[in-house]
Order: structure tokens, then C-alpha cells, then sequence
């Protein structure tokens, strides 16, 4: 996409507003597929945490993806958006025995990441294929906000529990079908990831009739210029060959199973926002947007860093700005940050802005929600709408007049 794109779509549809790349979301798909080509049976589970929009679950439907859930609502809307239950996987944490029951009626695969939870799934349904999520206490990346493979960590099943659980399996004659692993995002070590490969390849030798083994995702993307990020087609040559070989060793042809979420989404997302003021003060000066932390917390929460262009004025003379939301907290997106010249009524363009930002929006100090928008060969969809008054009402309800008396 190009920024006069950028700029004729809030024009079109106002601002803020969030714009997805179709063509880019495609090509990433592709990029991953390729790199693992060697690979007889891949599937590309993507993680619908990332962006759930029922049009973009659709787009990588027709890619030929498969689901990556973490809760009874991101089934059904994979479900609702096309997808066969045998497209989808749920991998859920801290949830009660009852919501993974009601998931498996669905006919999804379950993958479970608790010993507590396993036993008393396998004693009431055996017969069930089963995933096992297992933690590997293997940190592939270097943010532990976003880490998921440390010891302390509440996602999996400890590896040094593994004889436990083979117990429990034993004792349940459940059906393993699939051993699971995610280490975090932001893998930057490809020796680290496959060191932590070889765990799950090495627990994978305790069930015999597995037909899958997940190795999630969590692969970096450049959010800044000359930024690093996984060398994805390292990683498929390398983890290619080894995992053949496992099969080989196995003596079984399994499904090697990826969960990418960031990788495919991220860059393809541009968010929009006009600057409401510039604001001088003492020592910085100000360009304050008619957006918030509520429509894109991840500077605030992980001190990520997305990069900002003013597509107004690309080629203005760069000064430092702070930009800050019109939320009443300290929501900064950038501290003194070089942009060209911005002037009020300009627009700003947040780059990867297509992983957790839409989705981890929300309404604080009332302020609604914004559009999203898919751009799909040369034209703007609207796929979700502007939130209004009546959305903050809709599910609100009214004291009585006789009991505010």
C-alpha cells in the first residue's frame, strides 16, 4: 500500500482507523510455506488472538489455514467465519474443566496444557484425541512479558514433569495425538529454538500414536528500520531436515504444525490517526492524536516501539515530537521521536499495527472503538464499523426510577 492509499482511506471511512494489507497477510502465508517446503505434511494454524476479525479469518481460510484458539469464543468465531472444526485447534489456559468439554462437543482438537485438567479430561473421555501442551523451560526470545517458555511461566506442562504425565496417560489410556510447545514471541535465536525442538522431539518418543507435533510460533518481525527479525528460511531448512529425520526415526510421517499470529498479520496493519494539537511546552513538544492507549496499548504495556509517518508531510523537515492519545493517563506512543514537520490536522500512520492492537482495544474513558478496513486488490472493505453511542449503551441496563429514590 502506498500513502496516498493511506490518506484516501480516511478520507473515505475517517479516523482513527485501522487498515490491513490483504496482499501482504498472502504473502507472508506464502513466505512460510515455502521456507518449510521440504516438509511433506505442514499445516499453518493461525493464531486468531493476533486480529479476529471475521474477514481476515476468512482471507487465510481461503490460503488454506487452519485456527489457533485460546477460548470458547475464538471457536466460535472460526466456526462462524467457515472454518471446519477440524481446521481448528483450542489451546486454552486456566480454564475450567467445563468450557473444555463444551469445546470438545464441537468437534475442535483439544490441546491441554495442565496435569489437573488432563486426568480428569482422560478419565471422563479417553477416547478423545488429545493434544499436550509441554514447556520446555526454553526462552527463544528476549522480552519476558511476551515469554512464555520460562520456568515460572503458567502456560504448559513442566518438561521435568513429564514422567508424571506419562503416568496419567497410562493410567487413562488417553489418546495422545499431538505433543505441543510455544517458547514466546520474538524468536531471535534460531539455535535456541531448535535446542528447544529437541525437547519436544525427545518427548514425543513417549507416545507411539501421535499424528502431529506443534512447535508454535512466535517469529519476530521488524517493527523499526534495519530492525532483526527470525530468518524464517533458516529455520525451515534446518528444522526441515531434522524433523524428517524424527519421522524417519518415528516411523511415522507426522504433521509438523505451526501457530503464527504476529508473522502473518503485523506488518500488513497500518493505523491512522489525526493530530488533534501541537502542543509546546518547556522542554518537548507535543503532537497529541485523536487516539489513545484504548485502541493501541502495546507501546504502553511492552514498550514496543511502531514506527510513525506523517504521510501528510513525508518529506517535511524532520523535528522531535512526542506523541501523545487524548486518554486521561500517560499514554505516550513515542518520546522525542524524529518525524517530519506535523502540523494539526495532519495524519499519522503507526506501522504493525495488525497484531494486538485491534484486539486488545477497548472502551476506557468511553471513547469508542475504530474501523477496520481490508485493503484487497486496489480498494478499501470496511469490515467492521466505527463503534456509536448505542454500542456503549447496548448492553447497559437502566436503574429502575423507584430504585434510585
Amino acid at each position: 500500500m502506498q500513502p496516498k492509499d493511506l490518506l484516501q482511506l480516511t478520507e473515505q471511512f475517517g479516523s482513527p482507523i485501522y487498515v490491513y494489507d490483504g496482499e501482504k497477510i498472502k504473502s507472508q502465508y506464502n513466505r512460510l510455506t515455502k521456507a518449510f517446503s521440504k516438509v511433506d505434511n505442514l499445516r499453518i494454524n493461525y493464531a486468531m488472538k493476533a486480529l479476529s476479525n471475521v474477514a481476515i479469518l476468512q482471507l487465510l481460510r481461503e490460503m488454506g489455514s487452519g485456527l489457533d484458539t485460546v477460548s470458547i469464543q475464538e471457536v466460535l468465531l472460526g466456526l462462524h467465519a467457515g472454518y471446519a472444526p477440524e481446521k481448528i485447534f483450542y489451546t486454552p489456559n486456566g480454564v475450567s474443566l467445563e468450557e473444555i468439554e463444551e469445546v470438545n462437543a464441537m468437534g475442535v482438537q483439544i490441546n491441554i496444557d495442565n496435569l489437573s485438567i488432563l486426568e480428569q479430561f482422560g478419565a471422563k473421555h479417553p477416547d478423545v484425541p488429545v493434544c499436550i501442551r509441554i514447556n520446555p523451560h526454553v526462552m527463544a526470545g528476549g522480552n519476558t512479558n511476551i515469554s512464555v517458555g520460562h520456568i515460572d511461566s503458567k502456560f504448559g506442562i513442566s518438561i521435568h514433569q513429564l514422567p508424571h504425565l506419562v503416568r496419567i496417560v497410562e493410567n487413562t489410556k488417553m489418546n495422545i495425538v499431538g505433543i505441543h510447545m510455544h517458547t514466546g514471541s520474538d524468536i531471535l535465536d534460531i539455535e535456541v529454538f531448535l535446542y528447544a525442538a529437541e525437547i519436544l522431539f525427545d518427548a514425543a518418543k513417549n507416545f507411539k500414536d501421535l499424528e502431529f507435533l506443534d512447535f508454535g510460533s512466535g517469529f519476530k518481525v521488524p517493527y523499526k528500520k534495519d530492525d532483526i527479525e527470525t530468518d524464517i528460511e533458516e529455520l525451515g531448512k534446518k528444522l526441515s531436515k531434522r524433523f524428517n529425520a524424527f519421522c524417519k526415526e518415528y516411523g511415522k510421517e507426522l504433521t509438523l504444525i505451526f501457530e503464527p499470529g504476529k508473522f502473518l498479520v503485523s506488518e500488513a496493519g497500518s493505523f491512522l490517526v489525526k493530530v488533534n494539537v501541537i502542543k509546546q511546552t518547556t522542554s518537548t513538544v507535543f503532537a497529541g492524536v485523536d487516539s489513545g492507549f484504548n485502541h493501541l496499548i502495546r507501546p504502553m504495556l511492552y514498550g514496543s516501539q511502531h514506527q510513525i509517518d506523517n504521510i501528510s508531510n513525508p518529506k517535511g523537515k524532520e523535528r522531535f515530537y512526542s506523541v501523545v492519545g487524548y486518554i486521561c493517563e500517560t499514554d505516550t506512543f513515542a518520546n522525542n521521536r524524529r518525524i517530519p514537520e506535523i502540523k494539526e490536522g495532519d495524519i499519522l500512520s503507526f506501522r504493525n499495527a495488525g497484531a494486538y492492537c485491534y484486539s486488545m482495544a477497548s472502551n476506557y474513558n468511553s471513547r469508542y472503538r475504530p474501523a477496520e478496513v481490508l485493503w484487497l486488490n486496489g480498494q478499501g472493505h470496511l469490515i467492521r464499523a466505527h463503534e456509536t453511542f448505542e454500542d456503549l449503551l447496548r448492553n447497559q441496563i437502566p436503574l429502575p426510577i423507584e430504585a434510585t429514590v
